[in-house]
């Protein structure tokens, strides 16, 4: 029996899965670091880094300090770099205090971070052309002098770059060029004398496409919960087999006939041209139900696809229950499998003009995850 209205199962033989298609291609010196910010993309920071901890990755990459802290908080020792800007000086405490390693990309930070009691260790991100955070490669030497004269050089140990269109397939020219310039600004440290730096440059997408580009270190994220960053480059790479670790599910609350002429939900935007049997999900856009599949999403109910009705709601969605046989306490099915038929993170999010990355994080944290 359903405990829950709506919930969200984590397949851990899918992780179990991924992880072991993707250590393999990388070199054997090479670190497989998960990357678990955003609450792990939806999966559930803590349980999900829990999962991957005891299948063997070497390290996690969170976005924020409170991120790492929930880790270190859960007895997750293995090494956590925090992506993200660090803001609040005191945040540098804690990651001291706390052995998290933080990301150094402007010069006000690595003030910020120059001032604390327990300064942290820290690694430097080289901007090489996604024109987001970074220092840029002339900004290196001024870098390196700061460094030295707020006596922080013992706590960097690591730099690292991002590649903008790594799993475009069209434009692999550029993530060439970003990985040289990147060679080129550690170049500029290890002259001056930081020559045991960990390097790192590639997310999921390089990593899948060459291996030049592992370096000590690759961040997955995508990949560990079985989605590609591409249909290209799933295409490229079909001796990798990935497997979908989120599947989300709902309960259905209510069933009813509709009459021909009938409208269906705010604002009027469907009415039915026949007799229709409908089925209500206590599900909305505030649980990460997007409001642009109204009218045109669809769920699995009985292994058959029922299309959306009207508007989704906040709390509610109505669909299309004429094909499915359904009862009040039916699984409804809104991202993965049943019986024959699938809807991906992929598909779903491409109806609605958005990318898979956005749909799974964007799905509610307080919803249940439930380890399978």
């Amino acid at each position: 029996m359903f405990q829950y209205k709506t919930w969200v199962e984590i397949s851990q033989k899918a992780i179990a899965h991924n992880i072991n298609q993707i250590r393999p291609i990388l070199k054997p010196k090479t670190k497989l670091w998960s990357v678990v910010k955003s609450n792990a993309y939806g999966h559930g920071l803590t349980s999900f880094s829990q999962i991957a901890d005891k299948l063997g990755v070497d390290g996690f990459c969170v976005d924020s300090v409170p991120e790492g802290l929930k880790l270190r908080k859960n007895s997750l020792k293995k090494p956590v770099l925090v992506l993200g800007p660090t803001i609040i000086p005191n945040l540098y405490n804690e990651a001291g205090i706390n052995n998290l390693t933080v990301t150094v990309s402007n010069f006000e930070s690595l003030i910020s971070l120059s001032k604390v009691k327990n300064r942290p260790k820290f690694h430097v991100k080289i901007d090489s052309g996604m024109h987001r955070q970074g220092f840029y490669i002339n900004e290196v030497p001024l870098l390196i002098k700061k460094i030295k004269a707020f006596k922080l050089s013992k706590l960097l140990t690591g730099a690292y770059t991002h590649f903008a269109s790594a799993k475009d397939l069209n434009y692999p020219t550029y993530t060439d060029l970003q990985l040289e310039k990147f060679k080129k600004a550690v170049s500029i440290f290890e002259r001056a004398g930081f020559t045991n730096l960990i390097k790192h440059a590639a997310a999921t997408g390089g990593t899948f496409i060459k291996p030049e580009y592992h370096l000590d270190a690759v961040r997955i994220g995508i990949g560990l919960y079985g989605l590609w960053p591409s249909k290209e480059l799933m295409m490229q790479r079909k001796d990798l087999k990935l497997k979908p670790v989120l599947s989300w599910h709902s309960l259905i609350s209510e069933v009813k006939n509709l009459k021909k002429g009938d409208f269906v939900g705010y604002d009027l935007i469907e009415r039915v041209n026949r007799p229709t049997k409908m089925a209500i999900l206590p599900i909305g856009y505030w649980h990460g139900f997007p409001r642009s599949l109204s009218g045109i999403g669809e769920v699995l109910v009985n292994g058959k696809k029922a299309k959306v009705l009207g508007r989704v709601s906040m709390d509610l969605v109505v669909i299309n229950a004429d094909n499915t046989a359904c009862k009040v306490g039916d699984k409804a099915t809104i991202i993965g499998r049943q019986k024959h038929e699938e809807l991906s993170a992929f598909d779903v999010a491409q109806k609605t003009g958005t990318i898979h990355y956005e749909l799974i994080t964007r799905i509610n944290p307080l919803i249940e995850r439930i380890i399978k």
